[in-house]
């Protein structure tokens, strides 16, 4: 019987898995470097905390079933529920903020297309406590610096920022029944793809008039100023603007200024964001979007019985491969065998695993012949498979206390002291 993998999943050979800890270490390292503590949670939750944050029709996009138990459980979606669900119970005790990090394998039951599979894994920065813009600003910043660190620029990417509010506030004018508010956000969300009559149709199909519907068409288009000059007597939309004045004051002045714009098309689908929202795209347009997040403010009061505010962002490792291969970015790195170790003949096998042993408590990857092989054949193999340098001994250099060092590449042989070599760990 021939078993392939399931539709959706991948096999991590080693070329894909050096891409995939290229991603992740990159992820950790800013993740550190901006004050974030890592944490991780069940791959496996019960099914009611994805059906009481995002409601039934959730169940057609995730991996279910009942255990064996009787219990309803789920493989993990996202990771929004999870830390809410960890944090409810004990921020109240905690300092705030608290900025937490971590880095799953999420599961979604979905169409797989270019950038989408049924499974990837995904960077969660969450900072849970803070109501002030700068956090937002940060947390943005975040995912720039990792974009940053992987060799892409601001002519690669940009982040299109909106505000929740704004829209919200702009749509119950427009005449948008608050329990219709959704669809008129998911009509804006697919403004670009969706064709403009049909966009009014799904309006109109709500209660909005057809003016009114075209008038919410052309909120998508508005800039900040445009906001400004048409509403000028809200003091409501005002706020709004200057706050977010000041988050792209702030950063510019994190050093990120050339990587964002604003963006009133931008809604992200998901219910519960309350604020600035953002998405991150590679400027070709040619891939899905590579990051998104935003802030939450009510999802802990709705969940749990504490209300903190809280924002986050999700960047997946799919889109943001696709798009380093794209840019050929994805870096050469092999984590092979840098060093083989090959004993001339049986008699000094011994001597040869002490050197082995010795070389990887040094930091070397280190191979050797497990049979007997000829010198010359074992150093055609070596340098087939990449490997940089072969430590020959035999009876001669063994009596001589020495080992011969060979560069693979070049040739090149130097003789170093055996004691010395196996000295340097010997205290180890």
């Amino acid at each position: 019987m021939k078993v392939q993998s399931l539709p959706g999943f991948r096999d991590f050979d080693p070329e894909r898995m050096a891409l995939r800890n290229h991603i992740l270490s990159t992820w950790r390292e800013v993740a550190l470097a901006w004050g974030f503590e890592e944490y991780d949670g069940p791959p496996l939750e019960p099914l009611e905390l994805y059906i009481e944050k995002s409601g039934p029709e959730i169940v057609e996009q995730l991996f279910n079933f009942t255990d064996k138990g009787g219990r309803e459980v789920a493989l993990r979606p996202e990771m929004t529920p999870t830390i809410v669900r960890m944090l409810g119970g004990r921020i109240k005790g905690m300092p705030l903020p608290v900025r937490w990090f971590s880095m799953p394998q999420l599961f979604r039951y979905e169409k797989q297309q270019r950038g989408r599979l049924r499974e990837h894994f995904q960077l969660n920065m969450d900072i849970v406590g803070e109501t002030s813009v700068d956090a937002d600003a940060d947390l943005v910043c975040a995912a720039f610096e990792v974009l940053r660190r992987l060799g892409l620029t601001s002519d690669d990417v940009v982040a299109r920022i909106s505000d929740r509010r704004i829209l919200r506030q702009l749509l119950l004018e427009s005449g948008v029944p608050e329990n219709a508010l959704h669809v008129a956000y998911n009509v804006i969300d697919k403004v670009e793809r969706d064709p403009r009559a049909t966009c009014i149709q799904r309006l109109v199909a709500i209660g909005v008039d057809e003016k009114s519907a075209d008038r919410i068409l052309r909120f998508a288009e508005m800039s900040l100023d445009d906001i400004r000059r048409e509403f000028p007597e809200s003091g409501e939309l005002r706020s709004i603007a200057e706050e977010l004045d000041r988050y792209f004051e702030a950063i510019t002045n994190l050093g990120f200024g050339e990587w964002v714009r604003f963006d009133m098309k931008i809604v992200r689908g998901l219910a519960y964001y309350t604020g600035i929202v953002f998405e991150i795209f590679d400027r070709k347009g040619e891939l899905r979007a590579i990051c998104g997040g935003g802030r939450y403010d009510g999802l802990f009061a709705s969940l749990t019985d504490s209300d903190v505010p809280a924002l986050g962002f999700g960047f997946g490792d799919v889109v943001l491969g696709e798009l380093l291969r794209d840019r050929s970015l994805v870096p050469k790195v092999s984590s092979g065998p840098d060093t083989v170790v090959i004993p001339v003949d049986e008699s000094v096998r011994p001597a040869a695993l002490k050197l082995v042993a010795a070389l990887r408590r040094q930091g070397r990857r280190v191979v050797f012949p497990y049979g007997k092989s000829g010198v010359g054949k074992t150093l055609k193999k070596a340098a087939s498979q990449g490997i940089a340098q072969a430590w020959i001994l035999g009876p001669d250099e063994l009596a001589r206390n020495e080992v011969k060092v060979r560069e693979l590449s070049s040739g090149e042989e130097t003789s170093r002291d055996l004691s010395g070599v196996l000295g340097e760990t010997s205290g180890g």
